[in-house]
C-alpha cells in the first residue's frame, strides 16, 4: 500500500518559502510536525524543485527561531530572531499548556489560556505584516467554551477569532471546535475545524483485539445533546447504532460557573452486551462522562471506550483510576494536540492518539496552495483500517 505522502500530487508552487513558529508550550508537537515535513520533501520528487518559485523547498528544519521574554513585572514582547519576509508562516500555539511558567514579580506565575493568547499576538506583532501568508494553527480554540450568549456576557471566542483577523491571520485552523458555528464572526477568512475521527478508530484498534465492529456488538453514544454530529459520523462510518444523553440541570443554582447536573437521561436502544464508544470534544474535571459510563454499566453495557479530542483532566487522574479499577472504563484515548502530564501517559487505561502527521500534511498540503478537503473528510482511510483490522492485518500493542 503506497504511503499517503506519495498519493499526494503536490506539484503546485509554494505559496511561499515554508516557515512554523512554535509558541511556548507547543514546542514537541510542532518539531514532530517539522520532522515529517523535513522527511518528505527530502524524498519528493519534482522537477521544479531547483527553480526559482521553490526557493528554500528543501530545509533541515522549517522552525524559525523566535521567543517571548518577560520583563520582571511580566510584561513581555515578541521576537523574531530570522527573516519571515516573503513566507508562509504557521503559527502552533497550545493555548492550555499549564505546565509553562514565567517570573511575576518573584513569584512563579504558570500561563493561563489568556497568557498564550497574549503571546500569540505579541509574535504576529512581531512578524510586522512581513509575511506573505499567515496561517494559526490552535489545535484548542480560545476560549471556545465562551461562543454564545445566554446572559448579558461577553462573547470572547468571537472576539478573538476578529482581533486575530484583523491582525493580518488568513486563516484559522482548530480541531473539534466546541461550537464551529463561532466562524461565522469571521465569514470572509478562512476557518477549518478538523476532526480526530481517524486517529481514534485507528488507536482503538490498535491496542483493543477481538473487538467486533457491527451494530448488534457494539454502540456509539453522545454523552449530551451538543455533541450528537460527533457520535453520529462515527456510527455511520463504522455502521453503528447511537445513542445519546441529555443533561437534567438544576437552573436555580450556579456551582464552579455552571448548573449542576441532576441527571444523566438516556435516549437510545438496548446497550446490554455491546461495547460503547463514548465520543465528546473534550474531557474537563471528566465527571459527567465518567457518570455517563456508570450509567452504561448499569444499564448492562460490556466494554466501554472514550474518545475526547482534549484530555484537560482538570481535577486529577485518580478518579479514572478509580473507574478503570471498578470497571466502569476500559480505555480512554485523547490526543496530543495539547499538554500530556508523563503521569497521564504512564496510565494503564490510556491511549495517545498522535495528531503531528496529520497536522504535518495539512501544512504541506496548504504550503502548495492544495485542496484539503479529502484531508477533512477521512472516511476512506476508516474503512481501509477497520478491513485491515477484520482481516487480522493490524498489529495489536
Amino acid at each position: 500500500m503506497p504511503n499517503r505522502e506519495e498519493k499526494r500530487n503536490l506539484e503546485t508552487i509554494p505559496v511561499g518559502s515554508l516557515g512554523i513558529i512554535a509558541l511556548k508550550g507547543c514546542t514537541p508537537l510542532a518539531e514532530s510536525v517539522d520532522q515529517y515535513l523535513v522527511k518528505w520533501r527530502a524524498e519528493r520528487e519534482s522537477e521544479h524543485k531547483e527553480s526559482l518559485a521553490f526557493s528554500g523547498y528543501m530545509r533541515d528544519s522549517y522552525l524559525l527561531d523566535t521567543k517571548v521574554p518577560r520583563f520582571g513585572s511580566g510584561e513581555g514582547k515578541g521576537m523574531i530572531l530570522e527573516s519571515v519576509r516573503g513566507t508562509d508562516l504557521y503559527l502552533l500555539v497550545d493555548v492550555l499548556n499549564y505546565s509553562q511558567t514565567y517570573s511575576l514579580c518573584g513569584h512563579e506565575n504558570h500561563m493561563s489560556p489568556d497568557d498564550h493568547y497574549q503571546d500569540l499576538k505579541r509574535v504576529i506583532a512581531a512578524v510586522g505584516g512581513k509575511a506573505r501568508r499567515i496561517t494559526v494553527i490552535m489545535p484548542f480554540l480560545y476560549e471556545s467554551r465562551q461562543h454564545k450568549r445566554t446572559a448579558r456576557e461577553s462573547l470572547d471566542c468571537a472576539l478573538a477569532l476578529q482581533e486575530l483577523v484583523a491582525m493580518g491571520v488568513d486563516n484559522i485552523i482548530t480541531f473539534d471546535a466546541h461550537d464551529p458555528r463561532v466562524q461565522n464572526a469571521i465569514p470572509l477568512h478562512g476557518f477549518e475545524t478538523v476532526q480526530p475521527a481517524y486517529q481514534f478508530i485507528k488507536g482503538l484498534l490498535r491496542h483493543v483485539s477481538d473487538l467486533q465492529i457491527d451494530s448488534e456488538h457494539m454502540m456509539v453514544i453522545s454523552p449530551d445533546e451538543g455533541g450528537m454530529s460527533r457520535a453520529i459520523y462515527i456510527a455511520n462510518v463504522l455502521g453503528l447504532d447511537m445513542g445519546m444523553f441529555y443533561k437534567r440541570r438544576d437552573y436555580t443554582r450556579v456551582v464552579d460557573g455552571r448548573n449542576p447536573i441532576v441527571a444523566h437521561e438516556f435516549l437510545g436502544s438496548s446497550v446490554e452486551g455491546k461495547d460503547m464508544i463514548i465520543i465528546d470534544d473534550m474531557i474537563s474535571s471528566g465527571e459527567s462522562v465518567l457518570e455517563v459510563a456508570a450509567a452504561l454499566k448499569k444499564r448492562k453495557a460490556n466494554k466501554v471506550f472514550v474518545f475526547a479530542t482534549f484530555g484537560l483532566f482538570t481535577s486529577g487522574l485518580e478518579r479514572f483510576d478509580k473507574a478503570y479499577e471498578d470497571g466502569i472504563i476500559d480505555r480512554i484515548l485523547t490526543t496530543n494536540l495539547i499538554y500530556q502530564t508523563p503521569e497521564l501517559l504512564s496510565r494503564e487505561w490510556y491511549i495517545n492518539c498522535d495528531l503531528s502527521k496529520y497536522i504535518a500534511y495539512i501544512i504541506d498540503t496548504l504550503n502548495h496552495d492544495s485542496s484539503i478537503s479529502d484531508l477533512l473528510n477521512p472516511n476512506e482511510r476508516i474503512q481501509n483500517i477497520v478491513t485491515r483490522y477484520k482481516a487480522g492485518e493490524l498489529k495489536n500493542n
